[in-house]
């Protein structure tokens, strides 16, 4: 039965509503060879999405609603931000136009030093605009599904969930590459 510390594999399809009222889309899908897998009570997933799936056990299906207000919230202008090239040079001090391109989402870090992810949606010869909403911010949420297997989370797999930074202190204070001796997979933006 899923409850907290269960790692749950689940097949889902995501619809948002369509362009035509009363109609929806597949948003995305997890199916039997790429599914779903997280660790149940651990914050992986929407608040609402984890109560809704609690208490089910492999072989139930599912069919929920999120509301945008239990999901992402509304969709906020002020998340639009237009900012100068230069903040998005590499090293070298050259534009890094490999990963700032129209369409990417790139890791920034706000003033505070968490780390955001932002929609890259224009590049011009002077400035990046960046909308730093969620993909699905304004929209209800239809999920629609069927749970595969449900297991006891290992002692590892707790631990990597709850500290994914343990172990990375071989490379984190310096951009390099990532090597056999850092255990961070990349998770603490140091490796590259």
């Amino acid at each position: 039965m899923i409850k907290n510390e269960k790692v749950v594999k689940a097949t889902y399809e995501l619809y948002i509503a369509g362009e035509q009222a009363g109609t929806e889309e597949l948003y995305e899908q997890a199916t039997e060879r790429r599914p779903l897998i997280y660790c149940h009570g651990e914050g992986m997933m929407l608040p609402k999405f984890e109560a809704e799936m609690a208490g089910k056990e492999a072989g139930d299906t599912f069919d929920f609603v999120i509301s945008k207000e239990d999901a992402y919230g509304d969709y906020d202008e002020r998340g639009l931000k237009t900012l100068p090239k230069e903040m998005f040079y590499n090293g070298d001090g050259e534009f890094d136009d490999e990963r700032v391109v129209e369409g990417n989402v790139i890791p920034m870090l706000t003033q505070e030093g968490q780390t955001v992810h932002a929609f890259v949606t224009e590049v011009t010869d002077k400035t990046v605009q960046i909308d730093l909403n969620h993909p699905l911010a304004g929209e209800y949420l239809h999920f629609v599904g069927r749970i595969l297997d449900v297991r006891d989370a290992t002692p590892e797999e707790l631990e990597q969930i709850r500290n994914p930074h343990k172990g990375c202190g071989k490379c984190c204070g310096k951009k390099k590459k990532k090597s056999d001796d850092c255990n961070c997979q990349g998770g603490c933006g140091c490796c590259e």
